[in-house]
């Protein structure tokens, strides 16, 4: 319910301070670059992000007129991401360890683009992509290992984009899998 609550105000904020947005429709392809804060792929006590969610997707338009006036989307992402552990032991050898995550994500994506207000590109959409992950101990007292712990990842997010001008804008996306909140540009390709 609380999720739920955060999209709406933050998609009805964009709306109405969006004046000058274009739209998405068929043949437009739009690449997206973005930081995410907060992410699905590692949390709990100890955890520490060592380089925050990155991604780099695209959008391209298909299909125009779904629901009267939307657009289905197809596009792909690529993200990284890496956080860390570490813990101190005490007793007779005394010492500490440090496990290292590196996460890649890939995957194709698709949207459904609606304006609900005039100008402003609102969509929806999921992510079915793979999250492969590495994983390394370092420490002393203990021995060193590596492991690997990738799998199938999905995801479900709602955005929208700001356009400052017909070809750049300001992107935001909320969702679950690789990262809860997203921010950053977008650029209209064609």
């Amino acid at each position: 319910m609380k999720k739920r609550n955060i999209i709406i105000s933050a998609l009805l904020l964009i709306s109405v301070i969006s004046i000058n947005a274009q739209t998405f429709k068929k043949g437009d392809l739009v690449g997206n670059l973005t930081l995410g804060l907060g992410s699905a792929l590692y949390s709990g006590i100890g955890y520490s992000t060592s380089i925050p969610p990155l991604a780099v997707s695209a959008d391209y338009g298909i299909v125009d007129n779904v629901f009267d006036k939307g657009t289905i989307g197809i596009g792909g992402l690529l993200g990284y991401s890496s956080a860390g552990q570490t813990y101190n032991y005490g007793g007779f050898y005394g010492g500490s360890y440090s496990w290292n995550y590196t996460y890649i994500v890939i995957g194709p994506r698709g949207t459904i683009h609606y304006p609900f207000v005039d100008k402003l590109d609102t969509y929806a959409g999921i992510l079915l992509g793979y999250n492969i992950v590495s994983v390394s101990t370092t420490g002393n007292g203990i021995s060193t290992a590596g492991a690997a712990g990738s799998a199938a990842i999905f995801s479900a997010f709602v955005g929208a984009r700001y356009y400052f001008s017909d070809k750049f804008a300001g992107v935001v996306e909320l969702g679950s899998g690789f990262a809860y909140f997203n921010i950053g540009i977008s650029l209209k390709l064609k």
